[in-house]
């Protein structure tokens, strides 16, 4: 183990409690996607209270930069995500949420918390590392068009350009103590539906006056899934969830309008732009043939997360070294979408997950439920781990 190592190691044992901290106040004050003014005024203050001055970006966005030795030899990016959902929290701990119908159900807030934990531990070892870290605190992840698409535009990879970007993920299906990584790549495009079928309405007695709108949209659901299973490649993953049926309120009228909302996912970018011209033929197709209008916006939303391969397998060999090559293992392809898919698109990036879950202890739930929680162990483990990328990483 090298000193380094050596230091980073001991610093974020010595941290993780106040990080733990850190956690709990973030947990306990969740914002939603864009309306992270709070939370990004509190991590402004962490940052200076380690005398680290930041820019604002994306509106509720910071960057921010530690210089260790010749500065200029290399500039690799750290980022973590903000934002909370808007899910009611159902865990019974000290720091639930004091929000209403709002919670860090994707562990955002840790993601944050161990951002500013590696912050501490680079600034502590900068003489012992070369180059320049950016630390990118990022707004909106889980909302359309994502919020590293206004950091982009607003310039975070700019002045120095990284040479490449990290940021890792809480992975409740793995234990803590585990990491993983995978090459090439690792998650799905998103994109969100929106349809509205519309009629004149009338009476459920005479169905034969007005087209039926409700049955109409039971149509278009199951049309639109033929679209996945016989026109895509099988050996493609992707899928089409229509997720919310909102039309009609009471039993004895046929509603004007149903709206359906949805989201489509790909691991193929031919693919996806060919499915969006299937999906709304097919609805418009449909509907008209049933009597109806409809109306069809598909929102194209996050691309695929490509991890570099060659920079995956640096930080993975890096991983190996700092955590024992037992405790690192490959990442499974997943259909969630992820918005570091647009700086991987513009530098290499490398995108990775961290073990969360304690079955012992009862920490067991997904990401985007309301019992969603971490094992808090995996905090100093995170903070660790991202400082030595920090500090050693290189394209």
């Amino acid at each position: 183990m090298s000193q380094l190592q050596e230091k980073i190691k001991a610093l974020a044992k010595e941290f993780a409690p106040a990080q733990i901290a850190v956690r709990h106040h973030l947990h306990a004050n969740p914002e939603l996607s864009y309306q992270e003014f709070k939370t990004a005024a509190y991590v402004k203050a962490q940052l200076l209270e380690m005398g680290i001055a930041s820019d604002e970006k994306a509106t509720t966005g910071l960057v921010a930069i530690i210089e260790g030795k010749n500065p200029s030899s290399r500039v690799i990016a750290l980022r973590a995500d903000m934002d909370a959902l808007p899910i009611q929290e159902q865990n019974d701990v000290p720091y639930k949420s004091t929000v209403p119908g709002v919670m860090h159900a994707c562990g955002h807030d840790v993601h944050t918390t161990i951002l500013l934990g590696a912050a501490k531990i680079l600034l502590a070892t900068k003489d012992s590392w070369e180059g320049t870290v950016k630390l990118f605190f990022q707004p909106g992840e889980e909302k359309n068009p994502g919020g590293a698409s206004y950091m982009i535009r607003d310039g975070a990879l700019q002045n120095p350009t990284p040479e490449a970007i990290v940021a890792l993920h809480v992975h409740p299906g793995l234990e803590t103590g585990k990491l993983s990584f995978r090459k090439g790549r690792v998650m799905a495009s998103a994109d969100e539906i929106y349809m509205t079928i519309k009629g004149p309405g009338g009476h459920a007695a005479s169905p034969h006056l007005a087209p039926d709108t409700i049955l109409i949209a039971s149509h278009v659901i199951i049309s639109l899934q033929q679209i996945i299973s016989r026109n895509r490649n099988p050996v493609s993953p992707s899928v089409l969830s229509i997720c919310s049926v909102q039309g009609g309120n009471t039993t004895n009228v046929i509603p004007s309008e149903v709206k359906l909302m949805g989201t489509f996912r790909a691991m193929d970018e031919t693919w996806r732009y060919k499915a969006h011209e299937l999906i709304t033929k097919t609805a418009k197709g449909v509907a008209e043939s049933m009597g109806a209008e409809i109306d069809v916006l598909i929102d194209v939303g996050y691309p695929t997360v490509d991890n570099d391969p060659a920079f995956t397998d640096t930080a993975w060999k890096l991983a190996n070294e700092y955590m024992g090559a037992q405790n690192v293992v490959e990442t499974e392809m997943r259909m969630g979408a992820e918005d570091f898919g647009y700086y991987s698109q513009v530098i290499p990036g490398c995108f990775f997950r961290l073990g969360v879950r304690n079955e012992a202890a009862g920490i067991i739930h997904n990401v985007h439920t309301p019992h969603f929680n971490i094992d808090e162990n995996a905090i100093e483990i995170g903070m660790g781990m991202m400082a030595w990328l920090g500090a050693t990483a290189h394209k």
